[in-house]
């Protein structure tokens, strides 16, 4: 292996550790028991991957192999994986034009977070200056997602492809992708716990359910269950209640017309599961939340 072989692989691994860094400096957004890391538990498997790496490279009394140096990355990566939730299914760098201090890759990654499924293309335009850490710029940035599936999510890549600012793409899919999950599995919940009752249109992957009583024909109630994200990529989901009322049913059940504003108010009190169940119990028996 050449003197320029060895270098792209070293300049391969101090690039995959300062992103390591950056994601855990930024990473602030995780809401599942499993990925909810303090300061310290980060810092001491940050220390830990990288005391790892440091003793296997030190084993050589020459520079490693490229099968060792590819075990190295790929345990790398696998770290990233685990400390961010996302998983990377396909990564390339290709370099773009390297001038003295300056050099640009083109990389592609896919893969997906939780079940959204993702692509992004970029430029990275990187300067290493004296007695500084190397500045990196982020330019020509395409994400592809599936914009029907998950259109709350469209105004945000919109926003991120005029910026560049990656981290937060990857920062608020990892939220969003935790609301859609947690999402899908409420609907799954209550349609096998009420299958007569639940109706879900578009599936578990929807973002509103129906209540129907057979009791009360041509009653409807809608649970809409939005997950928006703003300007500054926070995740929020925002919940509604929507109701059909026939004639008939507005004169014999106030219920139906109550039952929007007590959903409401039961959110603030309950949260969104025992609000859901308070009142698919209520609209089953035809009483008053």
């Amino acid at each position: 292996m050449n003197n320029n072989d060895l270098q792209m692989y070293e300049d391969e691994i101090q690039s995959l550790e300062e992103e390591i860094k950056t994601l855990t400096e930024e990473y602030e957004c995780s809401h599942h028991a499993s990925m909810a890391y303090s300061d310290e538990d980060i810092m001491n498997m940050l220390k830990s991957s990288k005391r790892k790496s440091v003793e296997k490279l030190g084993q050589y009394e020459s520079p490693p192999d490229l099968k060792t140096q590819l075990e190295l990355l790929e345990s790398d990566l696998s770290f990233i994986m685990k400390l961010t939730g996302i998983c990377f299914t396909h990564y390339s760098r290709k370099p773009v034009e390297k001038n003295g201090t300056k050099t640009t890759h083109k990389y592609r990654l896919s893969g997906n977070c939780e079940s959204v499924p993702f692509q992004v293309e970029f430029q990275l335009f990187e300067e290493s200056q004296v007695k500084k850490n190397v500045s990196a710029i982020v330019t020509d940035l395409n994400i592809i997602i599936d914009s029907e599936e998950y259109s709350d999510l469209s105004k945000l890549v919109s926003r991120v492809e005029e910026n560049g600012n990656l981290l937060l793409f990857f920062k608020s899919l990892l939220c969003f992708s935790e609301w859609h999950g947690r999402r899908k599995c409420v609907f799954t919940n209550f349609k096998n716990k009420y299958p007569e009752v639940v109706v879900l249109p578009e599936g578990l992957s929807g973002d509103y359910m129906l209540l129907r009583n057979t009791q009360l024909p041509g009653l409807e109630l809608m649970i809409v269950w939005k997950i928006r994200v703003d300007e500054g990529g926070n995740v929020t989901p925002v919940l509604d209640l929507l109701h059909k009322i026939p004639v008939s049913v507005e004169k014999a059940n106030k219920f139906a017309l109550d039952a929007p504003h007590c959903f409401r108010s039961l959110l603030h009190v309950l949260g969104i599961e025992a609000s859901i169940e308070t009142l698919i119990k209520s609209f089953c028996n035809g009483k008053s939340v």
